[in-house]
């Protein structure tokens, strides 16, 4: 616990501190984020510095490896996931500033990197959990074989994509992937409780969960400059690599079906846009004022922090029913 607490305090301490003279660095190297025309709530913050993923992400790492040192493992490989995430979403910042454009990589470039990462991490988790999941609630355990690995990619994927669509408002995919960041540690907790037979398997999950509690401390620093009104985005230089690691995290530790009711923001995110996408091609009408749905309130007259605060609420609400259900014992190994 002690070094849990000096691992979480570090984290918070270097990205406060840091994001500082980060932002000052990235507004000398005019690293501006582009807005997109149809976005007119957001015109004013058209410049402001982006990329600020980098704040969080090496200062996570760096405060963790500092703590508890380079132990291989789940930490380890969740570690070079969560770069390899973010150094794809470096590029595709990077050529939005370029070029001055909101599109960075090309459609099929970003998805065929997002893939051969998201396979790279499929086959390490396929072969690491041997393909159980376990039935949110329930005591079941479920032994998915050869699909595991296809389930694995698809989670990839999608988690990626959905945080990514979710940071379009000043604070709302940092604060709600520090609040489930902050829950999967304390499912973990409660988890390896009952896994005293199991001594390698609880210790790998315990190094993990340490990984994730510095991510959600970097990031409670990062929001000190993000949240509204905003000094500097995060960019899908973080938030691809929140999403990536989002994902390894429930998948390696046998948790995936709860990600989509802790994660209940980023499954909203995406579906809104599949909705509006799918609807309109069909209609040539729009179900949200606009998609993702956390714009479609910003549109109904609501402000980003009201929304955040929402969001954030609803995520602490569903992180509790997740973490009573191990208090229960339900789903203890």
């Amino acid at each position: 616990m002690t070094k849990l607490l000096l691992c979480a305090a570090l984290s918070f301490c270097l990205s406060a501190v840091s994001g500082r003279f980060i932002i000052k660095f990235l507004r000398k190297l005019k690293v501006g984020q582009p807005i997109l025309s149809y976005v007119t709530e957001h015109k004013e913050k058209s410049g402001t510095a982006t990329m600020g993923g980098v704040i969080f992400v090496l200062n996570s790492l760096i405060a963790y490896f500092a703590v508890y040192g380079f132990n291989g493992g789940y930490a380890l490989f969740g570690a070079a996931l969560f770069l390899t995430f973010s150094f794809i979403g470096f590029a595709d910042d990077h050529i939005k500033i370029r070029f001055n454009k909101n599109e960075g990589l090309k459609p099929w470039q970003k998805t065929a990197f997002l893939f051969a990462v998201s396979v790279v991490g499929a086959i390490y988790v396929s072969r690491r959990l041997q393909t159980v999941v376990y039935i949110p609630f329930t005591s079941i355990r479920l032994d998915l074989g050869a699909w595991h690995f296809f389930l694995s990619v698809f989670v990839f994927l999608s988690t990626a994509n959905c945080v990514n669509l979710t940071d379009g408002l000043d604070g709302l995919a940092g604060s709600v992937s520090a609040t489930c960041f902050i829950f999967f540690a304390l499912i973990t907790v409660l988890q390896v409780t009952g896994m005293s037979e199991n001594y390698a398997f609880s210790k790998q999950l315990t190094d993990l969960s340490a990984l994730s509690v510095s991510v959600a401390f970097a990031l409670m620093g990062f929001l000190i400059y993000n949240v509204n009104k905003a000094s500097v985005f995060m960019g899908d230089t973080g938030s691809l690599a929140l999403g990536g690691f989002m994902a390894y995290c429930f998948l390696i530790s046998g948790n995936v079906l709860y990600l989509p009711i802790l994660g209940w923001a980023f499954v909203a995110s995406g579906l809104s846009v599949i909705i509006q996408v799918l609807h309109f091609k069909r209609t040539k009408k729009r179900v949200f004022l606009m998609a993702p749905v956390h714009h479609h309130f910003q549109h109904l007259g609501f402000g980003e922090a009201k929304i955040t605060f929402v969001y954030v609420s609803l995520t602490v609400i569903t992180g509790l029913l997740c973490a009573v259900a191990y208090v229960g014992g339900i789903n203890v190994f």
